[in-house]
């Protein structure tokens, strides 16, 4: 475990997002290789990530201003905040970036007015709801027409074929 005082998070620039689809990619790169999926999802473009509603938070190495090490995309949509991505490189996993990132993500939603934060992801994928849980993340239902829009565009995108999806939510 790194000492994580020497981490940055900080807001995300325009500039910065070509980034996150760079760091998106190398991290799906590992549940790809978990999942044997050849037709794994393009990461979201940074064109596409800044057209949403949100916010982007990036993890710094204190001793390297501006190496990235990963990424946080919380969406703000109907009035919820939900952890759309979060990823780190994997040379850089393990390390808790990750979960800087979350408490960070977390903090920030809070300051702008909202009081849980929602995501969907693996059941049984270690770094998926496992950490999640430790996160104080918990399983829900989805309960709003955004979060249903989530599951029916997961269906299209048949990812329950890689295993289960659930909902988790946080209190903030």
């Amino acid at each position: 475990m790194t000492d994580t005082s020497r981490v940055i998070i900080r807001p995300a620039l325009d500039t910065d997002l070509a980034i996150t689809e760079e760091i998106e990619g190398a991290a799906d790169a590992l549940i790809i290789e978990l999942f044997g999926a050849s037709d794994w999802p393009s990461p979201t473009s940074a064109e596409g990530r800044a057209a949403l509603p949100g916010f982007v938070l990036l993890a710094e190495v204190a001793e390297a201003p501006h190496d990235v090490v990963g990424f946080v995309h919380v969406l703000e949509i109907d009035g919820h905040a939900h952890l759309e991505q979060l990823s780190v490189r994997p040379q850089h996993g393990r390390r808790g970036y990750g979960r800087e990132l979350v408490t960070a993500a977390k903090a920030a939603a809070r300051r702008r007015g909202h009081r849980s934060m929602t995501l969907r992801t693996y059941r049984d994928v270690p770094w998926n709801a496992p950490f999640y849980a430790t996160c104080d993340f918990i399983e829900t239902a989805p309960d709003s027409p955004f979060l249903h829009q989530l599951v029916d565009t997961e269906a299209r995108l048949r990812l329950e074929r890689y295993g289960a999806r659930i909902q988790m939510t946080a209190q903030l």
